[in-house]
């Protein structure tokens, strides 16, 4: 079984055999797991379901989080998208909709999947839901990219971090951006090295994002976060398949973001004590919902 502590082993060993990372997790993951790489992929193919599912009802009209402090950002950017189509074009309006929509459905207690967690659980499903339904990519290829985005994901947690109590908001959108960059560049046909190029590119542009959820709660600025996330993650994985790679390997952006968590003072590390949550605003706003 591979160990999954290096991006650089993932990339060498899925060129050595000829084959994409997902190919490479795949049948490494259900050898390990003893069961068949399509028992694997049908489980798989389960999550990005539950992704569709938690899209759609994060565009709902009414969709409201429990606290009120958010509520319909994914309806109102689709329409937008649909009406006007925006700055960015169809693709990335609807696939913003999308990550609003699915941080929105976490916000109001709906069912979604953690990649790698609830707070950054828009961008990946934004990424793909969006290349599925708006670009036309076979589901298969999508949801193989998944087990790229996973394994990535895994040498993050084990590298940095993938909490952002630990190590910020980069540690949770910055993880998601760049596995979703992973997953989108391998989707796009990108070579496994362009993989680890989209994903080192992701995390350098995030470094040192802090985690200052107002009123401690994971929707302000979390789920606008979600968008900047997913646009990272396309132009990292644009950059690399333009052949345009990260000066500094992947590997070494990740033990860089773990550096700059221990830098990272606890009020900027999801204790709402420090940055948007200790303003003036983001101290009403917390008043509003908890009271004094």
């Amino acid at each position: 079984m591979l160990k999954y502590d290096s991006i650089e082993k993932l990339v060498l060993e899925a060129e050595e055999r000829g084959i994409t990372i997902s190919r490479l997790v795949l049948e490494d993951q259900a050898q390990a797991m003893e069961i068949t790489p399509e028992k694997l992929y049908e489980e798989m193919k389960e999550r990005f379901v539950i992704m569709k599912e938690s899209v759609q009802e994060g565009l709902k009209k009414d969709q409201r989080s429990k606290s009120g402090l958010t509520g319909g950002e994914g309806y109102h950017m689709m329409r937008y998208a649909q009406e006007k189509g925006g700055l960015s074009g169809s693709l990335m309006t609807k696939a913003i909709a999308r990550a609003l929509a699915v941080a929105g459905c976490n916000a109001s207690m709906g069912r979604i999947v953690a990649a790698p967690t609830a707070g950054s659980c828009g961008i990946l499903p934004g990424c793909l839901v969006s290349l599925a339904e708006d670009r036309g990519f076979p589901e298969e290829d999508v949801i193989l990219s998944m087990f790229t985005a996973g394994a990535f994901g895994m040498v993050i947690a084990g590298r940095a971090s993938i909490s952002g109590a630990q190590g910020g908001c980069q540690a949770e959108c910055g993880s998601a951006s760049a596995m979703a960059a992973a997953a989108v560049t391998e989707v796009m046909g990108g070579t496994p090295s362009q993989c680890a190029n989209a994903c080192a590119i992701a995390i350098a542009n995030q470094l040192g994002l802090v985690c200052d959820p107002v009123a401690g709660l994971v929707e302000i600025p979390c789920i606008k976060r979600n968008v900047s996330g997913l646009m990272i993650a396309f132009s990292s994985a644009d950059l690399a398949l333009a052949g345009i790679g990260s000066k500094i390997p992947a590997d070494e952006c990740l033990d860089a973001m773990h550096q700059v968590s221990e830098s990272l003072p606890s009020s900027l590390k999801e204790t709402a004590t420090g940055g948007l949550a200790a303003t003036p605003t983001g101290l009403r706003l917390q008043k509003e919902v908890f009271g004094e």
